[in-house]
């Protein structure tokens, strides 16, 4: 990102005329102190930012290279292309053009009429339309640790889009990337309808930063609003019998022509009025994104890219370019599966000091150096959101190692894990606003880069990259 001169509109004023006897006037702030309050003061003012340790503002946007911003936007369409893919390749396993594993591993765990609603003939071909990678810059180069179809931070990073932007820097995106490529999943002013953010308890986190989504969708013409599952009003009383879906709202109901779903499939049994909001898509009533396909949210997808028997499916549905370098970006993955193999097999391209692994028994005595990997549920469970069953094997004693490996094995009828070759992040040292000490200060940190992709039609449009050190 092209860094340029700070803007004054949003800059707090301080004064160095005289001040009240016996009081000394603060020295002046430093323009990196100005830069970052000026950021500070704008997410809070959008609601968006509580004065804590934990979150600290950069005076400027996290700097990319310009081969950096083209990696970026040449990935969204490369993924788009992977995600039609991973459906198609679903779809054929269980009409046995697949191998028929390929849906049994997707479909572990998940309840069959959850799985018969998705098979739908209406939704063949709907896929997640906000696709968001977690990119860990490395030595080597870029590295994709997983893929986000209900991903949080579209709020956080308009919001920051927009604060930098008013200082004069140049961003990737722009000042209203995120909010026009979300707008644009549903068409443009009258004509989109009344677009429903539903989000669920389990996401109430999120709820503040998804509420000023809506309101900024709200001022470039989007009738959006931020609603509870139970905001929501079912009906079949219309004279076409097509029933439709009402939202309660600050300014009155509204028929809901597009519902953004910000909840995840595993706790659909928790989430009030989800079988009558699924009723109204199935009836074409509302349209739903993302779609309720819970093989488009699962971690063993990298699993599926890497595994030898598929190659030829990749390779003819991505291209061969694409292909290589999806499997360049995307690290070695492993579905943890406990059943035993024939003696003559191994698990294919995994080793431990050098030598084939034939049962995933044999990794538990690994040593701290062997254990150079990530180990996680592959999806639909809470211990899959966000990084909260996620085990970085080497940062562990042996002994809780083996423990977690037992318990990824046992989980497998329920709760496939994955596991996954770690990739060390490189470090960068970044400036950031010390609000104790009232002055900016340094630290040194990993990054983790989060480009953020809208979908409408075959268009994919990188709408900003929120930057975590």
């Amino acid at each position: 990102m092209a860094h340029g001169p700070a803007a004054g509109p949003m800059l707090q004023q301080y004064s160095d005329t005289a001040s009240p006897s016996g009081f000394s006037p603060a020295p002046p702030l430093s323009e990196e102190g100005r830069r970052c309050l000026a950021v500070q003061h704008a997410l809070q003012a959008a609601g968006l930012f509580e004065s804590s340790a934990a979150w600290r503002v950069s005076p400027v946007p996290f700097p990319l290279t310009a081969d950096e911003v083209s990696f970026f936007e040449d990935l969204g369409p490369r993924l788009w292309s992977f995600s039609k893919a991973l459906n198609r390749l679903y779809l054929e396993s269980v009409k046995g053009r697949q191998p028929f594993w390929v849906h049994q591993y997707l479909d572990q765990g998940k309840p069959q009429a959850l799985l018969e609603y998705a098979r739908m003939k209406r939704f063949r071909e709907a896929v997640p339309s906000v696709i968001r990678p977690d990119v860990i810059p490395t030595e080597a180069g870029m590295t994709i640790t997983e893929l986000d179809s209900v991903p949080g931070g579209i709020g956080i990073t308009g919001s920051l889009s927009a604060a930098y932007a008013a200082l004069g820097d140049t961003l990737v995106g722009g000042a209203d990337g995120m909010i026009d490529g979300f707008a644009g999943l549903f068409g443009s002013g009258e004509d989109a309808g009344c677009v429903a953010i539903v989000v669920s308890d389990e996401a109430e986190d999120y709820r503040t930063e998804m509420d000023w989504v809506a309101c900024r969708l709200r001022d470039k013409g989007l009738d959006a609003w931020c609603v509870h599952p139970r905001d929501l009003r079912f009906t079949e009383e219309q004279p076409s019998l097509v029933p439709t879906l009402f939202a309660s709202t600050p300014s009155g109901e509204r028929p809901v022509s597009h519902v953004y779903r910000f909840f995840e499939l595993f706790d659909l049994d928790n989430i009030p009025k989800s079988e009558l909001l699924m009723y109204t898509a199935k009836k074409g009533g509302v349209s739903v994104t993302p779609p309720y396909k819970p093989w488009m949210e699962e971690k063993l997808a990298f699993a599926l890219l890497h595994h030898p028997m598929l190659e030829k499916f990749w390779a003819d549905e991505l291209g061969p370019d694409v292909f290589a370098h999806l499997r360049q970006v995307m690290p070695k993955t492993w579905i943890v599966d406990p059943r035993p193999l024939p003696p003559s097999a191994i698990i294919p391209d995994l080793t431990l000091d050098g030598k084939a692994v034939s049962d995933w028994r044999q990794l538990a005595q690994a040593t701290q150096k062997q254990r150079q990997c990530v180990l996680k549920p592959s999806g639909f469970s809470e211990l899959a959101w966000g990084s909260r069953g996620v085990v970085v094997g080497h940062d562990i004693p042996q002994s809780a190692w083996a423990a977690k490996l037992d318990q990824a094995l046992d989980a497998f009828s329920s709760t496939p894990y994955v596991f996954q070759a770690f990739h060390k992040g490189r470090q960068f040292e970044m400036t950031y606003w010390d609000e104790r000490a009232g002055q900016p200060a340094s630290m040194e940190g990993r990054a983790r880069l989060s480009p953020y992709y809208f979908v409408s039609g075959d268009e994919v449009t990188l709408g900003g990259i929120l930057a975590t050190v």
